[in-house]
């Protein structure tokens, strides 16, 4: 899939709207009963970052991106600055925020997650695009300093020798969201000031 390891301007995107979105199919039976299938087996975000422009440069700036990302072509990293660490909005992340897997004494991989929880459901969201420099690892609880890296591109971290069997693993980061522009045309108005508005920028999330 074409994407671009690029960052979206994160002032722009501190104003943006959007969240997670699911699909159900809903079927209402004779008896007014009600069955529900979920379409989607994870959820999809979707953002309309037209809200975070503030000014002509703010304007210029998102117009060069998706030119450079020619519209729809190219996928790219957004921040959602309301979920992007491993822990709460409150706290810094650290190495014991999420169990990633546990060791076996042979897999050397395992792919950060982050787990959604409330009451006994859950739901675990694969994140394949944390920022570099913001993963920290834990074996058992404690932090490793070395011996592991992580793919940036692919939210993979991988150690030099296999975590021994039964080892928790988890893991600490910020994260971005890989979107792409869900429109090839930018709907510019000028006013008569020449400032410039553009009334809707939709993005929406992209799953490999």
């Amino acid at each position: 899939m074409a994407f671009h390891e690029v960052r979206f301007p994160v002032d722009i995107s501190r104003g943006a709207r959007g969240g997670p979105e699911r699909k159900t199919q809903i079927v209402e039976l004779a008896s007014g009963d009600e069955e529900r299938n979920a379409s989607w087996a994870n959820s999809r975000r979707r953002y309309d970052v037209a809200y975070g422009i503030r000014s002509a440069d703010d304007l210029a700036a998102v117009v060069a991106f998706f030119e450079a990302r020619n519209g729809r072509l190219y996928g790219f990293r957004f921040k959602d600055w309301a979920d992007y660490k491993s822990c709460l909005p409150s706290q810094a992340p650290s190495p014991t925020d999420q169990v990633i897997g546990t060791g076996d004494g042979a897999t050397t991989s395992f792919q950060l997650a982050k787990v959604y929880a409330s009451g006994a459901q859950s739901w675990t969201r694969t994140i394949s695009k944390p920022v570099a420099g913001s993963v920290t690892v834990a074996l058992d609880g404690v932090e490793q300093a070395a011996g592991w890296s992580v793919d940036v591109a692919t939210g993979l971290v991988t150690f030099d020798a296999a975590p021994p069997s039964g080892a928790a693993i988890t893991a600490g980061f910020e994260f971005d969201v890989p979107v792409r522009f869900d429109t090839d045309a930018l709907d510019v108005t000028l006013d008569i000031e020449r400032l410039g508005s553009i009334a809707s920028i939709p993005l929406i999330e992209v799953r490999r």
